[in-house]
Parts: C-alpha cells; structure tokens; sequence
C-alpha cells in the first residue's frame, strides 16, 4: 500500500524557523516539563489522601497547585514545540526523570501534606531557576515563560507553607528593613 494518496505527489516540507533550540536548550526545557508534570500528578495524591485540621483548606489549594503545574507544563509543551523540542511526557520518561522526592501512597496528615508539597513546589522552582540563566542566554522569550512559572510557583509554596509557620520563629525569617 502506497503512503501516499492516488495522484498526489510527495513533496519534503521544508521550513525556515528563524530560532531553534540546542539540545542543552532542549534538556533544560525536558527537565522542568517533567518535574511541572510530577507536581501536577503530586498534588492529585496528596488532594485525594490528605487528613486532618484544615483539610478543607488544604484539599482546595491543592486544586490550585495541580492547574498551576497542569497549564504550565502545556505552555512550556507548547514553548518547545515552537522552537522544534518534541516534549516527552510520557509515565515512564517522568518516573525516571522528575527531580521531586516521592509522595507517599496512604493517608497523609495536614501538617505533613504541607511539608511535603511545599518540598515538591521548592523543587520545581529550583530547576526552573537552575537552569534560568542558561535558557535566557539563549532565548529569552522562553525565559520569560519560566519568570511566570516561578512567580506562581513560589506564590504557592509561600502560601501553602504558612498553614504550618510559627510567626516570627519558623526558618527561613522574613527580612524585616
């Protein structure tokens, strides 16, 4: 069977992007795919298997913390797309990959769910921030993509850690001026 339709002919498409990733480029940008893909899958665990006070709270910031992860990973998917990246999202590729510790699989308290995603929120900006400069040295609109992703990301780690900071003698302090 032919590949191709009766009385059509086949012609190479050929286009002429004006910027392409460097595989270094195509890495970085692999690395916080899946690392966004993890927290997303993350932040269903804990949702679904987390107790105690404040469960109600709690339950519903992790909804926010899931979007977050869920549309950035589709932007940066997008992103890489765009710049001729083939994004590898796939169980297998992010199980070997992510940079985040695992969630545990059974009940989890508050206390510990807010330890643990805010851990999981760390480790997302911290890759996306580890490989900032590298991105921006090369394409700076990508970079722009990862400035909003940390704005969010560490809004969320900032908001969710409170639930269990002590006013004044939880690590790290404020700077006060």
């Amino acid at each position: 069977m032919s590949d191709t339709l009766p009385g059509r002919r086949t012609v190479a498409h050929a286009a002429s992007p004006s910027f392409r990733a460097s595989r270094p480029l195509a890495d970085h940008l692999q690395q916080l795919h899946v690392d966004l893909i993890d927290l997303h899958l993350q932040g269903k665990q804990a949702h679904w298997n987390v107790v105690g006070k404040n469960f109600r709270d709690l339950h519903l910031q992790l909804d926010e913390v899931v979007a977050a992860a869920r549309e950035f990973s589709d932007d940066l998917a997008e992103r890489m797309r765009a710049i001729y990246v083939t994004p590898d999202g796939r169980a297998a590729t992010v199980a070997d990959r992510s940079s985040l510790a695992e969630f545990p699989a059974d009940e989890v308290d508050t206390a510990e769910t807010v330890d643990l995603i805010t851990t999981a929120l760390y480790t997302v900006a911290g890759t996306a921030r580890r490989i900032h400069d590298a991105v921006d040295a090369e394409d700076p609109t990508t970079a722009d993509l990862l400035h909003s992703i940390l704005e969010r990301i560490e809004q969320l780690a900032w908001m969710i850690d409170s639930e269990n900071r002590i006013a004044n003698r939880s690590i790290p302090r404020p700077i006060n001026e």
